[in-house]
């Protein structure tokens, strides 16, 4: 009679299991050396630890993922430098409110260099002549200057200019009063607080800078005016408060 062969176990071999393991192992090596292939740090050390984990060489905690602080930007200044194209817009305004406010008969309007915007205001309309008290007439058209100005992020020097006709019985010369109306508009806006101190500047310059040669009556006329210069505000706030007041 022949020989019955022996019965195989059931389930897998045991090095078939075994060998399972060790492909198992193998593969999840190469997917840990994959993944250190990146040069971030935090994903280094988080691949060495679990290597570790899967070898039983585990003898500290996984270090925690750290995260770079943010840094808030610093806060904008209350005034910049206004760019170019900037001053050109404002300029549009200005010259759009001065016709809605129906005083650009009355107010000429000019731009002069990158950052200068002026308004032109002849001297009668502000002064009796000879006078440097303002004409309470003008009252409601230098109001409607600081309402369209107050808002705009500019300086203002208000500047007094003559021709140059010597003043006759008067102890005051050109350049005096050119100072004196400057600087009595300037009070006006202070005394009726229509615009910060910090953002204007009063200055005369008597019959130094015409804008016609003073040949003419016609050209004379034209010389004696008040100037408001609109500028880019360009000084630091710290050196505006260093400034003395001016008296009034």
């Amino acid at each position: 009679m022949a020989e019955q062969e022996p019965e195989c176990p059931a389930g897998a071999p045991m090095w078939m299991t075994t060998f399972s393991d060790l492909v198992t192992l193998l593969l999840t090596f190469f997917v840990l050396l994959l993944s250190m292939a990146s040069t971030d740090p935090v994903k280094f050390v988080q691949a060495k630890t679990s290597i570790k984990d899967a070898f039983g060489w585990r003898t500290t905690a996984a270090p925690k993922q750290y995260s770079l602080p943010i840094i808030p930007s610093p806060p904008k200044a209350k005034f910049s430098p206004i760019p170019q194209e900037t001053v050109s817009k404002y300029y549009k305004r200005i010259k759009t409110d001065l016709q809605l406010n129906k005083i650009s008969d009355e107010v000429t309007l000019l731009r002069k260099d990158k950052d200068t915007i002026i308004l032109r205001i002849h001297d009668s309309v502000l002064f009796e002549p000879g006078q440097t008290r303002l004409n309470p007439a003008s009252y409601p058209l230098l109001r409607k200057i600081a309402d369209i100005v107050r808002p705009l992020p500019m300086l203002m020097r208000i500047e007094g200019h003559t021709d140059n006709t010597p003043v006759k019985n008067s102890h005051m010369s050109n350049w005096d009063i050119s100072v004196a109306r400057a600087v009595s508009v300037m009070r006006f806006y202070h005394r009726g607080r229509l615009f910060a101190m910090d953002r204007m500047s009063a200055v005369g310059y008597g019959a130094t800078r015409p804008v016609a040669p003073n040949t003419t009556e016609e050209n004379k006329a034209k010389n004696r005016r008040v100037d408001f210069v609109l500028r880019s505000n360009k000084i630091p706030a710290q050196a505006r408060q260093q400034q003395p007041p001016i008296p009034f």
